[in-house]
């Protein structure tokens, strides 16, 4: 027993060391690996294919995850690039005024249609971002493509916000080829806007490009509002029909883009807060003073007439 293990033994050193040091053992090397392989394929397919349904599942969430994040940004990078021709356009001018180039400094949250208002005359939808999110009445909306609107009503975890189209809502645009300021209005569900204002002299040409004017205090200077598709000039009106194409993809848009104030924005809010109530309580404060002032006035007097003597007449 123990002899037959030592030539086993002796055998298979020799085996390897013929097999490094010489060729004489590579086809058959070969030909067992070929013969093997079938065999090693097999026994490892269970593991196979537990590793591949482990890592299919996992990719299948980060996908998602992925694909989520990325639609964000995407929608994020758009809004930021759509105002590149307007800038382009603007950067002359604005080097001239103000000696650098301008330069994008909004903040934005993301947020999603939750529902539309069914009204023919009421251009609204319901957002799911609230007070709770740092919306704010008044706050711009957009899309990827342009403005939509303003958010007009503010709850804890949700908000509505008004669309251009609607018929009460009015936005101050100017035209970028050449600066000119006017107000959009909205004319209801699936009309353009229209131009208000505007007389018939008016240097406006069909596809001038619309952009906020940032006149109202609410929307950034830039962002495009829409494009002039139609002008007519009716006879006995002192102002011309000027039909708007809206940039934004009213009826389609599913996430939209809330716009933040800026810290400079902030801060002359709080100081107007702040100045505001000052004012106020200086001017009561003021009131009171002069309230007391007469009413200690008129008490001398009435003392004083009291005191005087009256003369006996004959």
């Amino acid at each position: 027993m123990n002899a037959r293990l030592l030539l086993a033994l002796v055998a298979s050193l020799l085996l390897f060391f013929l097999d490094t040091r010489s060729n004489y053992f590579l086809d058959a090397r070969s030909a067992l690996s070929t013969f093997v392989y079938p065999i090693q394929v097999i026994a490892s397919l269970p593991n196979d294919a537990s590793q591949w349904m482990t890592e299919f599942l996992l990719t299948r969430d980060e996908l998602k995850e992925k694909n989520t994040a990325l639609e964000a940004t995407n929608l994020l990078n758009n809004v930021r690039l759509q105002k590149l021709q307007n800038l382009e356009r603007e950067n002359t001018r604005l080097r001239e005024l103000l000696g650098s180039s301008f330069r994008l400094t909004e903040r934005v949250l993301v947020a999603e249609l939750l529902s539309i208002d069914l009204d023919p005359f009421s251009q609204q939808v319901v957002l799911n971002k609230g007070l709770h999110d740092g919306v704010f009445n008044g706050q711009p909306v957009l899309d990827a493509d342009g403005v939509m609107g303003q958010v007009t009503d503010v709850t804890n975890f949700s908000s509505r916000a008004m669309l251009l189209t609607d018929p009460s809502h009015g936005l101050p645009v100017q035209i970028n080829r050449n600066g000119l300021r006017a107000v959009a209005i909205g004319r209801g569900m699936g009309e353009p806007l229209q131009l208000e204002h505007l007389a018939h002299n008016a240097d406006v040409r069909i596809g001038d490009v619309l952009v906020t004017s940032g006149l109202g205090g609410r929307f950034p200077v830039g962002y495009p509002v829409g494009t002039i598709i139609a002008i007519t000039f009716p006879q006995g009106k002192a102002f011309a029909d000027i039909a708007i194409k809206p940039a934004a993809q009213l009826d389609t848009s599913r996430e939209v883009l809330l716009v933040l104030p800026t810290e400079k924005q902030k801060t002359e809010a709080e100081i107007s807060v702040k100045t505001g109530i000052e004012v106020g309580a200086e001017t009561e404060t003021k009131t009171k003073t002069k309230t007391e002032t007469e009413t200690e006035a008129g008490t001398n007097v009435d003392t004083n007439s009291e005191s005087i003597p009256t003369e006996k007449l004959d």
